[in-house]
């Protein structure tokens, strides 16, 4: 009897340490990065779009837990106003990216609107094609947001 209770305690051991094994990886991709990851776009030169987009990025790593999470803003088009200097969300801006949350300028707007990146803020990444990057982290199986 005392070894059929044995067993059975084995297998409960075993079976909580298989679930939080589980658990572990419902948030962790293969590789260790976050399997939770969101992409935003933002293409109008809206403050109001902005502070939403922001406002969605800090819910989300809020929400998730920032080591549970990657976001990144792609901006683009007339969206790319919001990333100069004189941006009436730069400050907001600036306490994404200090959370983490990954900014980043198309360069090809840049270029048709004549901005260097000494015109945007500091903190912001770049990318060459703002398009091409949501593609592409769509491909990758992150979620895809328009606010």
């Amino acid at each position: 009897m005392a070894a059929g209770r044995m067993v059975v305690a084995l297998w409960a051991v075993v079976a909580l340490s298989v679930s939080a094994g589980c658990a572990q990886m419902a948030t962790q991709a293969h590789d260790g990065s976050p399997r939770n990851r969101v992409v935003l776009q933002v293409s109008d030169n809206n403050p109001a779009k902005w502070n939403l987009a922001l406002n969605n990025a800090h819910n989300l790593v809020s929400a998730l837990g920032a080591a549970n999470v990657e976001v990144e803003i792609v901006a683009y088009g007339p969206g790319i106003g919001m990333l100069e200097n004189h941006s009436a969300v730069s400050q907001r801006i600036d306490e994404a990216t200090m959370t983490g949350i990954r900014v980043l300028a198309c360069e090809n707007t840049m270029k048709g609107h004549k901005l260097t990146r000494a015109d945007m803020l500091q903190g912001i990444g770049y990318v060459k094609a703002g398009v091409v990057e949501i593609m592409r982290r769509e491909q990758e199986g992150w979620s895809y947001i328009r606010p």
